[in-house]
């Protein structure tokens, strides 16, 4: 006969429940420690091929390239869109190595399209606006991971404020409107300072239903893509009020 005054058949049921609780905790941090690994190794790869490419000055091959006509310089500008539709379209059939790889050179092509501020802008001041956009994503970021409120509305919000800011800056290049690139430039900031506390909670959500399964390492370079988007539109925003031209 059970014995139900025994502490150790009642204690059972918590414990498995706390271990349980542990066990996905410490998978959620993994999860997130690789999203964010990717996304800072992401950023860092495209800050050494801008850099690289752009060394020489106007005597660098980014110059030879973005100063003179041809279509080269616009295939290097639109290819990290057609990254992008590929890995978010085609994610479902793509294997994991081939996002790997498809993420990689998505930054690199982005480094080669990023190049032009090393030839448009001072070092210090690129260096300056790069630390206060990591110090500005990180606190946002920190917020959307341990943040109780839903950010889940603001989504459609922020996306068709994204919208708009695309359609703005096209015809500002039309327009060529300081002001208006001005205000494009601090609507921008604020869209994607929102879009990185959104996309950590979105991410860190997706952790429930992708632990364990076949989708998750696809998912976390999914993850990093995101907020990496959100980082690099952040600076280059950012860049317009704190760089100094040279």
């Amino acid at each position: 006969m059970a014995n139900w005054s025994d502490p150790r058949t009642t204690a059972a049921p918590f414990a498995t429940a706390a271990s349980r609780a542990e066990a996905y905790d410490a998978g959620l941090r993994s999860y997130m420690l690789s999203v964010y690994n990717y996304m800072a190794s992401g950023v860092l790869l495209t800050g050494i091929v801008a850099l690289l490419f752009s060394w020489g000055g106007t005597s660098s091959p980014a110059a030879a390239v973005f100063m003179s006509p041809g279509p080269l310089k616009y295939l290097i500008m639109f290819s990290p869109l057609a990254f992008v539709m590929v890995l978010s379209f085609g994610i479902q059939r793509l294997s994991y190595g081939a996002t790997q790889a498809l993420f990689w050179a998505f930054a690199t092509v982005m480094g080669l399209s990023m190049s032009t501020i090393f030839l448009v802008y001072t070092g210090p001041s690129i260096a300056i606006t790069f630390f206060a956009t990591a110090v500005a994503f990180l606190s946002l970021s920190l917020w959307g991971y341990t943040t109780k409120k839903d950010l889940s509305g603001f989504g459609t919000f922020l996306i068709m404020g994204v919208v708009g800011l695309i359609v703005a800056s096209l015809l500002n290049l039309w327009f060529q409107s300081p002001a208006l690139n001005l205000g494009i430039s601090a609507i921008g900031v604020l869209l994607f300072a929102g879009l990185t506390a959104y996309d950590t909670q979105r991410i860190k959500s997706m952790y429930a239903y992708v632990a364990g399964t076949d989708m998750m390492g696809k998912v976390v370079i999914m993850g990093a893509l995101s907020l990496y988007l959100d980082f690099v539109n952040m600076f280059q925003f950012l860049l317009s009020f704190l760089g100094s031209r040279d």
